[in-house]
């Protein structure tokens, strides 16, 4: 049953992704809102199949955090940037530069979302990163960071990566941390029925020094996500 289920989900997802890429396409030629209306609508869509065709749902623990500010989340699925992008309404996404060379996906995600880093370039790729979070912010806009930089699957073990650090101690904003427990019920091709939970925990203030704001994000996210883990 889980894997009809996962199988209809996936056929779902892909036949509306593929239709809305190429319906939607000339929006790209549009102002950047207009691209933002067509993702958020098709997350929607893709959420819903989710909870249709393979009884996966979501709650919030607390309200997402509005405007010009630094989340950090835990990241386990691909689900995390789905419900993540609806619920901060409209973040700057921190990812991989790769991502945007993917046919109609990385052009959708370039219009919309992308604050991309090339993680070759070093100290430039930093600095670039920081320059085009700035932007964001100045548009009244959330950054969303993933601070380990890729998917972890649940009990392994953490590795906080610099960028984080960096965002926070340049932009001069709180963080607000984010902890979930996706990797429960979406792993990879399968997925497992039951309620994935998103909780936002309380703000970082800035300032903090980068060794004492590192240890505290970390054990705050962890601490929380293990607790939704266990439950």
């Amino acid at each position: 049953m889980i894997a009809i289920r996962s199988a209809l989900f996936m056929a779902w997802f892909l036949l509306l992704t593929l239709v809305m890429a190429i319906i939607f396409l000339p929006l790209l030629a549009f102002p950047r809102k207009a691209t933002v209306w067509m993702a958020s609508h098709w997350v929607r869509a893709t959420l819903w199949g989710l909870k249709v065709f393979a009884g996966l749902g979501q709650r919030q623990i607390d309200e997402a955090p509005k405007g010009g500010v630094l989340v950090a989340s835990k990241h386990m699925s691909m689900w995390d940037t789905l419900a993540l992008y609806l619920a901060l309404e409209d973040p700057g996404i921190v990812l991989k530069r790769e991502l945007l060379l993917i046919p109609f996906y990385g052009w959708y995600l370039k219009k919309t979302a992308a604050i991309p880093i090339d993680r070759g370039a070093g100290a430039s790729a930093l600095r670039g990163m920081v320059q085009a979070a700035q932007k964001v912010l100045a548009e009244g806009r959330p950054v969303l960071i993933f601070p380990e930089g890729t998917r972890k699957k649940p009990g392994m073990a953490p590795d906080y990566k610099p960028g984080v650090a960096a965002l926070y101690g340049q932009l001069g904003v709180a963080c607000v941390p984010v902890a979930l427990d996706s990797g429960r019920f979406w792993r990879g091709f399968w997925k497992y029925p039951g309620t994935i939970s998103l909780e936002f925990l309380p703000p970082i203030p800035p300032g903090l020094k980068r060794h004492d704001f590192m240890t505290r994000l970390e054990q705050c996210i962890e601490a929380s996500t293990n607790k939704l883990l266990d439950g």
